[in-house]
């Protein structure tokens, strides 16, 4: 699927997320990590989930992750309402984090569970990007 057929909807971009947004409008996946317990957090948030803690550091991340679940969507919803299909997948980042995302550039039929991924980045307005992945490889292991 084309990146150029899905949407691209501008996302709200709050203080508390701005790191991570303007990193992805860089072309970098930018995402908040805990300091005491180690956790990389996700959805990007000043505080960590697993611990509690608020010292969190915003670090660059590979970008490349693994393909954890995936779906064809057929009827969307919003922006994607006119679409004929487009992947919606869960994605477990190298860094640890499970983030829910689109696959583009791939023909869902090559799609498979546990194939690698990487991240690329679709424009969203002025001071965002959409953080998106495409296959590695279409080879399956």
């Amino acid at each position: 699927m084309s990146a150029q057929q899905l949407p691209t909807p501008v996302p709200y971009v709050s203080g508390e997320t701005e790191p991570f947004w303007s990193g992805a409008k860089a072309g970098k996946l930018i995402l908040p990590h805990c300091t005491h317990c180690d956790h990389t957090i996700w959805y990007p948030k000043k505080f960590c989930g697993e611990c509690g803690s608020l010292v969190v550091e915003w670090r660059e991340a590979s970008g490349e992750g693994t393909l954890y679940s995936f779906t064809q969507v057929h009827r969307g919803e919003g922006p994607y309402r006119d679409l004929a299909s487009f992947v919606l997948a869960l994605v477990d980042l190298d860094e640890g984090a499970r983030v829910l995302t689109n696959i583009v550039d791939a023909d869902p039929a090559q799609l498979f569970v546990g194939q690698r991924v990487r991240a690329v980045f679709h424009d969203a307005g002025d001071a965002a990007a959409l953080v998106r992945f495409t296959p590695l490889s279409q080879q399956s292991t």
